[in-house]
């Protein structure tokens, strides 16, 4: 008896740090509340590779990924949600855009103070700057791999 797919959507969330201060974007969605940049995967992309180019979409600033803070599934009753929450660092010294466009109205960077201030989608954009700030566990890139691929073996 074959079962119906549950459809899964599959999204890519960005922490970028630098110093004390976090990116982040003025969306163009979503009641133009600010978040951290994010985005769907798209057909054939990894999460990784979709969080480096929803960062730059968004953003305008290359990233380099240096580890995953949280992975999340969401299932209820109709569909999935899984994420992967990503702590990235500048690539180079790109200052964020200023100018909108059709992935987001522009991007800052914040102190977690300041970020407290602004009008926010959700609370997790807090709270994931608040627990990196205080030493949040982060974990290798290699975690989250390719179906069939080695595993992780500690001291080789």
């Amino acid at each position: 008896m074959s079962r119906t797919p549950i459809p899964t959507w599959c999204i890519a969330v960005v922490l970028v740090r630098l110093g004390q201060r976090f990116l982040l974007v003025h969306e163009r969605k979503h009641g133009q509340l600010w978040y951290l940049p994010a985005g769907r995967v798209e057909r054939g992309e990894t999460f990784a590779e979709a969080a480096r180019r929803e960062a730059l979409e968004e953003t305008g600033v290359p990233v380099e990924l240096e580890g995953i803070l949280r992975i999340e599934h969401s299932p209820s009753r109709y569909e999935s949600r899984f994420r992967v929450i990503f702590l990235a660092r500048p690539a180079d010294g790109t200052p964020p855009k200023s100018q909108p466009d059709e992935h987001s109205l522009e991007a800052r960077w914040v102190t977690l103070k300041e970020l407290r201030a602004l009008p926010l989608r959700g609370p997790d954009a807090e709270s994931y700057c608040a627990d990196v700030l205080a030493g949040a566990q982060v974990f290798p890139l290699s975690l989250l791999g390719a179906e069939g691929g080695p595993l992780l073996v500690s001291g080789r």
